[in-house]
């Protein structure tokens, strides 16, 4: 037979098991909507910087050969 106490434990440990659940899934959407997003463009931001220093270093080399 169950007590109140027991019962009461019960709920308790089914509520926090349901804030505990929402809190990994919210953490999981937020990396996968917000940080995956971000990391993306900053990587793809670097890749354009790299890019054109390169071509601007292509462009110096080159007119330097003209001179």
């Amino acid at each position: 037979m169950v007590t109140e106490l027991g019962l009461l434990y019960l709920g308790g440990m089914t509520v926090l098991f349901f804030f505990w659940a929402y809190g990994i899934v919210s953490f999981v959407l937020d990396v996968k909507n917000k940080f995956i997003p971000k990391g993306r463009q900053y990587l793809r931001g670097r890749r354009q910087l790299k890019e054109e220093q390169q071509r601007e270093q292509e462009r110096k080399e080159r007119e330097e050969q003209l001179y």
